[in-house]
């Protein structure tokens, strides 16, 4: 029989912090692997790459300049807390996808392989932070918003989202790595709709 804890499991600043690094980690190793297949994402980070993919500007800085927009609403409904955690989340991201193909390299790295193994990746990166009260901006901070407002599943509108702005990639993007892209935003979402959920996780 299981019983419910009488209080909520506080975390410490060592708690958050490691959250922080792992997550950041985990979500730029699986952007990484996106960008080293050809693949997309969607929300911001898929913006990101299609202007990376069009112009050959940097995908950290693309990342990082689409991203600060939504800290507005961040600031005004999900608090101080919050938003400079995941400030702190996007910076940290941004730097480590622009250090990564120093640093790693992929000899061989089948596109369905990073669609899923990728996607997987960041889903959990992004649920670290989600548990941790933090996010990489854009699109997962009006999915956080709206599951602690509206009672709608953050993954279910994270999954939404990355569809729709995967599929926009079709202008530019040749269909198989659409639909591969579109596997792994499904991955990415699974792994949220799956483990955040409002009464799943007692941390706070």
């Amino acid at each position: 029989m299981s019983h419910a804890p009488s209080s909520l499991l506080v975390h410490s600043w060592l708690d958050d912090g490691h959250a922080l690094v792992a997550g950041s980690l985990f979500v730029a190793l699986g952007l990484t692997m996106f960008a080293h297949a050809g693949l997309l994402t969607g929300g911001v980070a898929g913006v990101a790459f299609l202007l990376t993919y069009g112009t050959g500007w940097s995908l950290a800085l693309c990342f990082f300049v689409l991203s600060l927009p939504f800290f507005v609403l961040s600031w005004q409904r999900l608090g101080q807390t919050f938003t400079l955690k995941s400030l702190g989340a996007v910076a940290l991201v941004s730097i480590c996808t622009e250090l990564a193909p120093r640093v790693v390299r992929f000899e061989v790295l089948n596109p369905w392989v990073a669609s899923v193994l990728g996607g997987f990746l960041i889903g959990f990166g992004l649920l670290a932070l989600l548990r941790h009260q933090a996010s990489v901006g854009g699109v997962n901070i009006l999915a956080q918003w709206l599951q602690q407002s509206r009672g709608l599943s953050a993954g279910k509108v994270q999954m939404s989202v990355d569809i729709a702005v995967v599929l926009t990639a079709l202008l530019v993007v040749p269909p198989q790595r659409v639909l591969q892209s579109v596997v792994g935003a499904v991955a990415i979402g699974v792994i949220l709709t799956l483990n955040h959920r409002p009464g799943r996780y007692l941390g706070v």
